[in-house]
């Protein structure tokens, strides 16, 4: 006797604008339910807090998963130069706060450019990217950390888009 899976048979993808506090798997899940769908997988985890359109695969549309992880990505980000937290990101406890010396927007574009290309890259803790399983977030979180490999990504451009010392907003296109 054969078993009967449930849900339902529906192939697409749902370009969701994920909102901050989910993890990218707690949207799929959501999605999944709300479209009762047998399959649902995402192409590339968010970490909890960001927001952004985050593409859902159902079904057959799965199977194209694999391509869009491996696709280039754009990210818009604000950074607060001169405070460093214990999680590396909004989230965390501030555990220095210095004075920044006053910069331009060129000054600011003359730093952005000297990240751009091919760098090696050592994942943070407090990520998105799993160990064994389990995002390095929910590692950290509980007070442990892992070895983590560098890896090469490639910066193809960084763009400053707001300058407001503190605070600079710029958008990345990466690998």
């Amino acid at each position: 006797m054969s078993r009967r899976r449930k849900g339902r048979d529906i192939s697409g993808i749902v370009l969701l604008d994920k909102p901050a506090g989910y993890s990218s798997n707690q949207a799929v899940q959501k999605v999944r339910w709300l479209f009762q769908a047998r399959k649902a997988g995402h192409t590339g985890a968010l970490d909890p807090f960001a927001t952004g359109m985050l593409p859902i695969c159902l079904g057959e549309a799965s199977k194209t998963a694999g391509f869009m992880l491996d696709a280039d990505k754009s990210y818009e980000a604000t950074a607060v130069l001169g405070r460093a937290t214990a999680t590396g990101d909004t989230e965390g406890e501030t555990v220095r706060d210095e004075k920044v010396p006053d910069l331009s927007a060129g000054d600011i574009d003359a730093v952005l450019a000297r990240f751009t290309g091919e760098i090696r890259q050592v994942p943070p803790m407090y990520s998105a990217l799993k160990h064994e399983g389990r995002p390095l977030y929910a590692l950290a979180r509980e007070g442990k950390t892992v070895q983590r490999e560098a890896r090469a990504i490639t910066i193809h451009s960084l763009e400053l888009l707001d300058w407001n010392s503190p605070e600079l907003v710029f958008r990345v296109h990466c690998s």
